[in-house]
């Protein structure tokens, strides 16, 4: 179990936030799978929150069954990111928020969000100290260990955050310039385990296997870990990654029968949420990833990537199937 302020998870496994891909739909096609603690949402811009234009919503749409749930914040006005934590928290019954320090996406920073704002502490910090003002449920801060190899602040950012009440720090083991390039410096994120005292600090990084769930806990000493991309080719990682750590196995691998039937019920989320012409738009863009475990036939893959209706989708699959 996993403690974040008052919020206490059943495991330390969580689903990174990646733009595009952990919607409602993907997080409602994982949970049930077993071993995941939290989902947090795509990043949204406080701005749109509070116009609640029509993208804004689509990110932080969920249901029921989708808990517990921490919605990502990113932006570089502290008033507008407190008035949208805020509204979060009146508005949708999230469990924790999330401030995005860490995305090096040219159209975040750019706008001063993400990233950006490791290259300016003293904002980076009003903003923290103002969202955590606001609300009364947990806030969380992810971020990258700098801008560049230059200005590696992860350590000293995450004391400060500490100070003026974040309840946990995620961190990403490359810098913004990095992107996805290169590997995950370890020694860094246990450094910025290092820096705090009494808040958890979840590492992020290249866990695409159990293993790498368990050498970075035993290298950094961090609380638990985040995944993203590796979720993306294997849904089933959160419960095998749990298994792993407590019992030091993992459990027999789905088959590609239930590997498909797993696809199937992801594509009944998206066309219930997302209605059938988007719903079949975005398992096109998801089935590149949904099939890296699938053995298939390379035809498969691209009929699936054009698919344009749910009777298509499901002739495609049942002829798969026999």
């Amino acid at each position: 179990m996993l403690g974040i302020g008052k919020v206490r998870l059943a495991t330390n496994l969580l689903l990174s936030p990646m733009s595009g891909y952990c919607d409602l739909a993907f997080r409602l096609t994982i949970r049930p799978l077993g071993g995941l603690g939290l989902a947090c949402t795509d990043l949204v811009n406080p701005r749109g929150l509070l116009e609640q234009t029509r993208k804004s919503m689509r990110i932080v749409e969920t249901e029921a069954g989708d808990r517990p749930l921490c919605i990502q914040l990113y932006g570089h006005e502290p008033n507008k990111m407190a008035d949208a934590a805020l509204w979060c928290q009146e508005h949708k019954n999230v469990g924790l928020l999330d401030i995005n320090m860490g995305c090096p996406a040219q159209k975040v920073c750019r706008r001063g969000g993400g990233a950006a704002l490791l290259n300016n502490i003293p904002l980076a910090i009003r903003i923290a100290e103002r969202v955590v003002e606001a609300v009364d449920i947990p806030v969380t801060v992810k971020m990258r260990l700098g801008w560049d190899d230059n200005e590696i602040v992860a350590s000293e950012l995450a004391r400060q955050l500490e100070e003026v009440g974040v309840a946990g720090i995620m961190v990403h083991g490359r810098t913004a310039e990095q992107k996805l390039s290169g590997t995950v410096r370890l020694d860094e994120i246990g450094r910025v385990v290092e820096a705090v005292s009494s808040i958890p600090v979840i590492g992020n990084g290249d866990i695409c296997l159990p293993m790498d769930a368990k050498k970075m806990i035993e290298h950094t000493g961090c609380a638990g870990v985040m995944i993203g991309r590796g979720a993306l080719r294997d849904p089933w990682i959160f419960r095998d990654t749990q298994a792993f750590l407590t019992t030091g196995k993992a459990p027999t691998l789905p088959t590609n029968t239930e590997r498909v039937e797993l696809m199937n019920q992801h594509f009944e989320h998206l066309i219930r949420i997302q209605g059938e012409r988007l719903g079949c738009l975005t398992m096109r863009q998801r089935a590149r990833w949904l099939l890296k475990k699938i053995d298939h036939p390379p035809e498969f893959r691209e009929r699936v990537r054009f698919v344009s209706s749910a009777a298509e989708y499901y002739e495609l699959v049942d002829e798969y199937l026999r």
